[in-house]
């Protein structure tokens, strides 16, 4: 996995909570931008380098920093973002959309290995472990006898 993927998979397409991650940062702006999706199947774009300050640019003055660095993060580090950074023809863009430079070899690997990484775990939390069978509760001496007892006087009582 040091190479990265040579066979292109074309344009990723958005699922439903990548469109709800970019409507969350397209929310906290004062107009929604060209790059995120706007439904699903749109293309997942990445983003050019020093796009945050960009779109920092069209903060809402009611809305915070840490917010719109938070909802990105949460769009950029998911998987679909990954997968379509790792693919070779992959272009970053700008706000409006539009590609403006291809991915470096180095880029594109370093999103490959999180995105096998993170395909992985989710293969993990996907597969349900078997529960361990829950042993019996301990039970100290005397309710040991006291349970011995009772089940001796039940068994008296119906043979009675």
């Amino acid at each position: 996995m040091d190479k990265p993927w040579k066979i292109s998979r074309g344009q990723i397409a958005a699922s439903e909570l990548d469109v709800e991650k970019a409507s969350a940062i397209n929310t906290l702006l004062i107009r929604p931008i060209g790059v995120l999706p706007a439904k699903p199947g749109d293309p997942v774009l990445p983003f050019a380098v020093g796009l945050f300050n960009e779109l920092r640019a069209l903060l809402k003055p009611d809305a915070g920093v840490t917010t719109l660095r938070r909802a990105t993060a949460a769009y950029v580090h998911c998987r679909r973002y990954y997968f379509a950074s790792a693919q070779p023809d992959s272009m970053r863009h700008n706000l409006d959309g539009e590609p403006v430079e291809p991915l470096s070899e180095e880029d594109r690997l370093v999103a490959q290995k999180r995105f096998l990484s993170l395909k992985q775990s989710a293969a993990k939390t996907e597969t349900p472990e078997k529960e361990a069978p829950v042993p019996p509760p301990l039970l100290s001496k005397s309710e040991q006898i006291r349970a011995a007892l009772l089940g001796k006087r039940n068994t008296a009582n119906r043979a009675g």
